[in-house]
């Protein structure tokens, strides 16, 4: 039965006021230069060209939210190398699971909150709020005693992750005028990819020539630097007026922070599901956990997400889409190159850099040739970084699975995927950033972050649960990697054709 949508829901896929429409008609027109042209208008003209997102207004701005998304990306990623001998250290081997696990359920919580919290007050506050809490998470973790306190601190982290990056998206729409936006995405996935690609390194020199525990406590002085170049532009900003935005009148337990804890519950019932190997007791987790996680889930995305409806709906979905194909793909990329051809662990790492490297250069030329696309579908460089990366995984399948394929074939393989993620991620983003109200961009760049979160969440553990499942039968993990590497492309091909519905009323 088709959804019932309401004025508030319709204005998520269509502008809402004559004012856009006459910001998209100015977009869209070219300029006549004539001599009956002014010497104002000329003025601002040049002004434009000059424009940077480094230059004043915006670079205090540029600069604290790269370096905010830098650090959340770096003790998201990089605390991985480390994290096996804080376990040992601190007795928390039993449940080192729970190291990654308690910063990704906190981060879908963290993110909720902190994208309503704009919408309703701006974004000055929240993101004050969460460097605040990911910084007292640094400092607990960094002075942990025990593997509990260690894991009190992740929790902390992940909430100021899932601020700090929902944040980022509603800031940069907010902040910059539409021609400079698509750069700044651009920068965002070069501000999270790079650290997450470099952390590892950095974190485990910090650990072997100081203690494990600098990996979190160095960083508080560059949480405080972020917060001090990013607080003050945005606490100029004037705040969204909430003619759409949504209301969280109700009882406490069905307003979205309270849906996002049930979201990260089921969640995190899922995923502890997927690592059983007793039948029963795991169909019942991975149901229950499904079940409860899509029911809140449709409290916390915008209406029609999960029916993917045309607009920004649909860049939810394949925000989900694109990097559950992505994420999904790259988890297992190593463990093939190792398992399988017999490569090390050095040489397995190449085709993760090649696809960090490619994805921001991707981004960056997606980037830079956005204005022809200002105010129009993206359908086009979406549908075809879709196809980029799947041919991607293609390839670096073919290269880990078929031993007559050269082994670093899977690494070309995922330079072309690398460069596919960054076209089709920053034009989804912009394209979905560019259509909700001022007044729900919160809203809708915490749907994305939600969505990027959960598919990497559940392609993990899917894919983690086919190896465990080919180990416990006796099969080769090749069996494993050719499901999940089927299931990725699958993704990914369906994000292409998803592409034409970026756009409300576009075929």
């Amino acid at each position: 039965m088709p959804e019932q949508e309401s004025a508030a829901d319709h204005a998520l896929t269509k502008p809402t006021d004559s004012t856009e429409l006459t910001e998209h008609t100015q977009r869209t027109e070219p300029t006549e230069f004539t001599a009956s042209s002014t010497p104002t208008a000329s003025t601002e003209i040049r002004d434009a060209a000059r424009e940077s997102v480094f230059r004043a207004p915006h670079a205090a701005l540029t600069w604290g939210i790269v370096l905010s998304v830098g650090l959340v990306a770096f003790e998201s990623m990089g605390v991985a190398t480390v994290l096996p001998e804080i376990a040992g250290r601190l007795g928390g081997l039993g449940a080192y699971g729970w190291g990654l696990s308690a910063l990704m359920l906190a981060n879908l919580i963290g993110t909720v909150a902190a994208s309503r919290a704009a919408d309703r007050r701006g974004p000055a506050r929240p993101l004050a709020l969460g460097l605040a809490v990911f910084a007292v998470g640094c400092a607990l973790a960094g002075s942990a005693p025990d593997w509990p306190m260690f894991l009190a601190g992740r929790f902390l982290q992940g909430l100021g992750v899932g601020a700090v990056m929902a944040l980022a998206y509603t800031a940069i729409a907010l902040a910059y005028p539409q021609r400079l936006r698509a750069r700044m995405f651009a920068l965002v996935s070069g501000g999270w990819t790079v650290p997450s690609l470099i952390g590892p390194t950095i974190a485990a020199l910090i650990s072997d020539h100081v203690s494990w525990r600098g990996v979190f406590v160095l960083l508080l002085p560059l949480v405080a630097l972020a917060a001090a170049l990013a607080l003050p532009p945005l606490r100029r900003l004037s705040g969204p007026d909430r003619t759409s935005a949504p209301s969280d009148d109700g009882p406490w337990w069905s307003s979205p922070v309270a849906r996002s804890v049930l979201l990260a519950a089921g969640t995190g019932a899922l995923l502890a599901g997927l690592e059983l190997r007793q039948p029963v007791l795991l169909t019942v987790l991975v149901l229950v956990g499904g079940a409860a996680a899509v029911g809140a889930l449709r409290s916390v995305t915008p209406a029609g997400t999960l029916s993917a409806r045309r607009g920004v709906p649909t860049g939810v979905v394949l925000r989900f889409l694109l990097c559950g194909a992505y994420f999904g793909s790259e988890a297992f990329l190593p463990l093939g190159l190792v398992e399988l051809r017999g490569l090390s662990a050095t040489e397995a790492g190449l085709g993760l850099s090649a696809g960090a490297i490619t994805w921001v250069l991707g981004a960056v030329w997606q980037g830079r040739a956005d204005s022809r696309w200002n105010g129009r579908s993206r359908a086009l460089p979406i549908a075809a970084g879709f196809v980029v990366l799947l041919v991607g995984i293609v390839v670096m399948a073919l290269g880990i699975l078929v031993d007559a394929t050269p082994a670093l074939t899977a690494v070309a393989g995922w330079a072309i995927g690398g460069a596919g993620m960054g076209v089709a991620f920053n034009a989804a983003t912009t394209d979905t950033m560019e259509q909700a109200p001022a007044d729900r961009q919160g809203e809708a760049s915490g749907a994305m972050q939600l969505a990027q979160t959960l598919s990497v969440a559940v392609l993990s553990g899917l894919g983690g649960a086919a190896v465990a499942l080919s180990d416990a039968n006796g099969s080769s993990v090749s069996v494993a990697l050719t499901a999940t590497f089927a299931l990725t492309a699958a993704l990914a091909a369906a994000g292409g054709f998803m592409a034409r519905r970026i756009r409300v009323g576009m075929g």
